[in-house]
């Protein structure tokens, strides 16, 4: 499977199996991060992370205190696509890590990113 980035009218190619998505958030500036995996049939997050808490990031029930991060496994299920946008109040935007390494995704407020599955056929168009 492929990852596919859709930012600013391009589409950008990943063949990767996991990734690791992270943020600054915007009131709190504290490190949010989440694992990913790739699946043909959409995206499932398979572990997250926060670095402390506050206001409207509290850890759920049954997250662990870890090296100053609260560990936990999000309920959710398998997602078709992920629709991503910078508040532009951080600074920074978001980050996506791949074995492959790590690349900075677009932090202008009000721009979106879409992630979402593709085929690995050497095609950059999505699904």
């Amino acid at each position: 499977m492929s990852l596919c980035i859709l930012a600013a009218g391009k589409t950008v190619t990943l063949s990767v199996a996991a990734f690791t998505l992270s943020w600054t958030h915007s009131v709190e500036r504290t490190r949010w991060e989440e694992d990913w995996k790739v699946m043909p049939s959409g995206l499932q997050v398979v572990e997250a992370r926060i670095k402390g808490s506050g206001a409207g990031m509290e850890p759920p029930e049954g997250a662990v205190l870890k090296d100053g991060w609260w560990l936990y496994a999000p309920k959710v299920g398998q997602q078709p696509h992920l629709v991503l946008a910078a508040s532009g109040a951080t600074g920074d935007g978001w980050t996506l890590c791949t074995v492959q390494g790590c690349r900075e995704l677009d932090n202008a407020a009000g721009g979106t990113i879409v992630l979402e599955p593709c085929e690995s056929t050497g095609s950059s168009q999505p699904r």
